[in-house]
């Protein structure tokens, strides 16, 4: 006895190729949301350079006026995610990638000035040297009451003001740098 619900042992199903969890199309909804999400955490200099529709950019402007953590932003999220199936999900995602790989790049560059400062601090005139052969550019004696200053600080074991200061020089000349 053959039932249309239950097909014979053998018969085959051309729809497997087609068919699709409800787990599996929850997973992709989920993903949806999650990257609607992550746009509207993006400052708007950085949403206008994501590719997407008109109606998304206006839920996304709008989710900028609710309240976090409220109702509201979790039932406009999901009407972010609605509005996701139609956009190109491939290219909203390679541009949220370009801006993660800049903050990555920003702060591996914090993290080398940081030891840059450190090993100054602590340093000898090697250590300064060989930061002066690195940034050939840098105001020599700016640098060396900086220095002084910092270590002075350290010794006195005062708040680090003027490492602080050494370290804010040390920032300004590395931009400098990226912009020529």
């Amino acid at each position: 006895m053959s039932n249309e619900y239950f097909p014979d042992s053998d018969e085959q199903i051309n729809d497997d190729e087609e068919w699709v969890s409800k787990t599996q199309r929850k997973r992709e909804v989920e993903a949806q949301q999650e990257l609607g999400a992550k746009i509207t955490l993006l400052n708007k200099e950085q949403v206008e350079q994501v590719p997407m529709s008109d109606e998304l950019r206006a839920a996304i402007a709008e989710a900028a006026r609710l309240q976090p953590r409220s109702e509201a932003i979790r039932r406009h999220l999901q009407y972010i995610g609605r509005i996701m199936r139609n956009e190109d999900t491939e290219a909203i995602e390679a541009a949220l990638d370009r801006f993660e790989a800049g903050k990555q790049a920003h702060a591996q560059i914090f993290k080398k000035l940081e030891r840059w400062r450190d090993r100054l601090i602590l340093g000898d005139n090697s250590d300064l040297q060989a930061y002066l052969n690195e940034d050939g550019g840098a105001d020599i004696q700016h640098l060396r009451q900086l220095l002084r200053n910092a270590k002075k600080e350290q010794a006195q074991e005062k708040p680090p003001v003027a490492a602080r200061k050494l370290f804010k020089y040390l920032r300004e000349r590395a931009e400098s740098q990226l912009q020529l």
